[in-house]
């Protein structure tokens, strides 16, 4: 892929800026999607950089500094990309010393839609370290995404110790009982993209809940999606060797609740 621009605290990326990220794992960044220079959920995007950057380093960035910062690197990109803001500090891991100004690495890309879907999902067992944080260096996504893919699936799902599904390797889950949206109940990455989906399905007025789910409970379900910042819904059709049925009405709830969110400037 050939981006676009990749800029380190507002400026153009040098060799030296980039080396010492080169196999750097104590970071976390947000990914969106950008339209026409805004966003969709900024504001998700700004508190999970906030309350990310607050349990990594016990500080953060004031929001109208990464504004400032997407603004300049957009500027510098055409109206609809991807883009990553990745929060560090230069002294990288292993290390105690985390008392340094953090820095942002701002990347842009061409523009994505995911996958058409449908897709077929293997199940592992797997925990994130801590799971309410998106960090980067986490090879079991990767690694699992692939062996699913050796192994005839698409991708691969979570479940923790107890049985209950969490996440995906670059997703989160939902599910469709019918009538409600249903939403693991579980230790996980709570998406941008799933919280726009969830306030909007709440203003317009569709049921939704959250419980534990696990492989015994899906026989009792009737649809589910994987989602990310390239998409509200991919439809799952199968996990493990248990069939899932077709659930158009609830691709089209998530797709219609998704399209509502407004679209913000930084």
């Amino acid at each position: 892929m050939a981006f676009y621009t990749v800029q380190r605290n507002g400026l153009a990326a040098t060799a030296d800026d980039l080396a010492p990220l080169a196999f750097a794992g104590h970071a976390h960044f947000t990914a969106m999607q950008v339209r026409g220079g805004e966003v969709r959920g900024l504001d998700l995007h700004l508190e999970r950089l906030r309350s990310a950057s607050a349990e990594l380093y016990g500080r953060a960035l004031p929001d109208d500094r990464i504004r400032s910062l997407l603004r300049t690197a957009l500027a510098a990109s055409p109206a609809d990309v991807s883009l990553t803001a990745t929060v560090y500090s230069a002294p990288g891991e292993f290390t105690a010393d985390d008392t340094t100004e953090l820095d942002v690495l701002v990347r842009t890309g061409p523009p994505a839609s995911g996958p058409a879907g449908p897709l077929a999902l293997t199940t592992v067992e797997y925990e994130r370290p801590v799971p309410a944080v998106k960090h980067v260096g986490e090879v079991a996504k990767t690694y699992y995404m692939r062996r699913a893919v050796r192994d005839g699936f698409d991708d691969a799902a979570f479940i923790d110790r107890r049985g209950r599904f969490s996440e995906a390797t670059i997703w989160n889950l939902a599910f469709w009982d019918g009538d409600s949206v249903v939403w693991p109940d579980a230790e996980m990455l709570t998406g941008t993209t799933m919280g726009i989906v969830r306030r909007q399905l709440t203003r317009l007025d569709v049921p939704q809940r959250t419980q534990e789910i696990t492989l015994a409970d899906l026989p009792a379900l009737a649809g589910a999606v994987v989602m990310n910042s390239w998409t509200p819904g991919v439809a799952v059709h199968r996990i493990d060797a248990l069939p899932i049925p077709e659930a158009p009405r609830f691709l089209e709830l998530l797709h219609r609740a998704y399209d509502a969110e407004p679209f913000t400037k930084p």
